[in-house]
């Protein structure tokens, strides 16, 4: 799966396009690389996502292509 469509659907960003333009502007890290919007995730691949002066950070633990709102948080662990 795309990381910017996972961002969305596990629900750390809203909208998949927020999520397109959060990767080409540099944003957001995969496996401590800089992520462009098409790269494939797998479980155990860790994302970083900068908002302003704030760093998230998780672990990828499930690839779904859809998952339910209340579902959504058991995608990833918050590191």
């Amino acid at each position: 799966m795309r990381i910017d469509k996972y961002l969305k659907v596990a629900r750390i960003i809203k909208r998949r396009t927020v999520a397109k333009e959060a990767c080409d502007l540099g944003r957001v890290s995969l496996n401590g690389k800089p992520a462009k919007a098409g790269a494939e995730v797998a479980p155990g691949d860790e994302i970083e996502v900068r908002f302003g002066s704030s760093v998230f950070r998780a672990r990828i633990l499930i690839v779904q292509e859809s998952v339910r709102k209340d579902d959504a948080a058991e995608m990833y662990e918050a590191l």
